[in-house]
């Protein structure tokens, strides 16, 4: 299978190591530790409500699950000016048609709670779904592929959207919180930018400096991704007890 030119990405950390190849490069391909910092922002947003209500909670998560995790990165493995990150292991037809669908069901039940509940979830709806085809498929020249941007549409706006969803309305605490998480996407993004140059260079000029600076960088990407998911099930720890 051809990597196009990105190393074997089968050998990236959150890739399970076990399965037949489809199974471990579809997991792959969700970029699971960095999805779920994206639903933990959208937890982070949702506790931050007075009064939570958890259908809406497991709501948010299933939204951005759906609309990012699966169908952003399905976007993403189609590959942008002729590069394919994932290979060939599944074919255009079906990356399409797998992130139409998921998209699609994202945005159906984010219609019901738009329509019925929270109008003022459109003012998330509309730029994200902007950003999810912008970034992932390079639009506009790349001029939205950039990790100020990567950091507003999936570290700023999740917190804002599970807040959002639960109150329909805005707070100086929910964009102060949705400030320090774009923060911390923004963090992970420039601190993969290097690990994933280091990875490309391996696939080239085996070196144990570079297996170090590799694994340097690997370990601040997982320290950050399980940090953030950490504080998210802290917070429902913390809403759940009642204190």
């Amino acid at each position: 299978m051809d990597m196009a030119g990105t190393g074997d990405r089968r050998a990236e950390w959150f890739v399970p190591s076990f399965g037949p190849e489809k199974f471990r490069i579809f997991v792959g391909l969700l970029f699971l530790p960095y999805t779920a910092m994206v639903l933990s922002f959208a937890v982070i947003g949702s506790m931050l409500s007075q009064q939570i209500i958890w259908d809406r909670v497991i709501a948010i998560l299933v939204i951005y699950f759906l609309a990012l995790g699966i169908g952003g990165h399905a976007l993403d493995a189609l590959g942008r000016k002729g590069a394919k990150p994932w290979g060939t292991v599944f074919p255009r037809h079906m990356l399409i048609i797998l992130s139409l669908v998921t998209i699609g069901l994202a945005y159906a039940i984010g219609l019901y709670y738009m329509v019925f509940h929270t109008p003022l979830l459109w003012l998330i709806a509309i730029p994200e779904g902007f950003f999810l085809c912008a970034y992932n498929l390079e639009w506009f020249e790349r001029r939205f592929h950039t990790d100020r941007w990567f950091a507003f549409s999936w570290g700023f706006l999740p917190v804002l959207a599970g807040y959002v969803l639960q109150t329909n309305r805005l707070s100086f605490s929910a964009i102060l919180m949705a400030s320090a998480m774009g923060t911390l996407s923004l963090v992970e993004i420039k601190a993969s930018r290097p690990y994933k140059q280091l990875k490309r260079q391996l696939a080239t000029e085996d070196s144990s400096l570079l297996r170090e600076q590799i694994q340097r960088w690997e370990g601040i990407l997982k320290s950050l991704s399980l940090g953030v998911i950490l504080v998210g099930a802290g917070m429902v720890v913390w809403r759940l007890s009642g204190v």
